[in-house]
């Protein structure tokens, strides 16, 4: 029987085609590595966290956490020397802004929520944030002890009482925030007809409740006391006492990008144990209490 032969296929190298382009970095380490700018988002409106000062350069105290993150970037080897680009954050878009790499990092007044995580990372938590209210300090009784939770039994009689007292207010927050989207929430569950504004920033909002215009102003409270305290009518303005909801702020990061994550966790974690946090905290908020000393302890990752 004559043999039969196999025709058996040989892969052939093919040789490197000329011209073709080296793979690009992917994480935020290994492209400044290869020379590029560290785009550093803030925002300019959120006193005392985040906000362009007299001299239209980046300030607060997420902005200092930020220039400490900048600080260990350059001690990593071949990174001492990068550019750093400060660039102002839209409130509209900063998280659009950097899920689509405008931003390495973002320093603002963000708050944590499983929404934004699905575009974005963070940061383990910076600060202890919530959601308050600002409001005009003749603002007549019932609506103050409403908005400060006073005499809540919870229990049906009380809850349409308070409904009742809401009804055809109208409330500022700045749109955007987490601020906007829980005051709808909480309008639509208790069925209140009330306005709602919604103002491009701080200021615009305490403004509208210093001219009448809206009768309380809901934000991140840190803010809010803040403003209040700056403003030029600070004697016609109460913060209330009282957090709508708590809510850890945050760095805001690329999602996907872990080396870089890391970094900055490393250096968050390493002031949080070390003490570094206390005078950050103090130029901003003055000495830490016992809350926020527990709070830094929490959160800070074991090397």
């Amino acid at each position: 029987m004559p043999a039969v032969l196999l025709a058996v296929p040989i892969a052939l190298a093919r040789p490197p085609q000329q011209g073709a382009k080296p793979t690009a970095p992917r994480g935020t380490l290994d492209r400044l590595r290869a020379g590029a700018v560290l785009h550093v988002g803030y925002r300019t409106d959120a006193r005392p966290l985040s906000f362009r000062d007299e001299t239209g350069r980046a300030s607060g105290y997420s902005v200092a956490l930020c220039q400490a993150v900048i600080a260990d970037v350059k001690r990593e080897p071949g990174l001492g020397a990068i550019p750093v680009d400060w660039v102002p954050a839209s409130i509209e878009d900063r998280f659009e802004s950097l899920r689509q790499g405008s931003f390495d990092l973002l320093c603002g007044a963000s708050s944590i929520t499983l929404a934004r995580r699905a575009h974005v990372s963070f940061s383990i938590p910076i600060f202890d944030g919530g959601i308050g209210a600002i409001m005009r300090a003749d603002a007549p009784d019932t609506l103050r002890t409403v908005l400060a939770g006073q005499a809540q039994t919870f229990q049906p009689v009380w809850e349409a009482s308070a409904a009742s007292v809401l009804q055809g207010r109208v409330f500022v927050v700045v749109q955007g925030t987490t601020g906007d989207a829980w005051l709808g929430a909480q309008i639509r569950n208790r069925n209140v007809v009330a306005d709602v504004m919604r103002a491009g920033g701080y200021e615009a909002g305490v403004q509208a409740v210093v001219d009448g215009k809206a009768d309380a102003l809901f934000g991140e409270r840190a803010v809010l006391f803040d403003a209040a305290r700056r403003h030029p009518s600070a004697g016609s303005l109460l913060v209330v006492d009282r957090f709508f909801t708590f809510e850890p702020l945050a760095l805001g990061l690329p999602r996907g990008d872990e080396d870089f994550r890391l970094l900055v966790d490393r250096t968050l974690s390493h002031l949080y144990a070390t003490g570094g946090i206390t005078p950050i905290y103090a130029a901003w908020f003055g000495a830490p209490d016992a809350s926020a000393t527990t709070f830094f302890r929490w959160s800070a990752i074991p090397q």
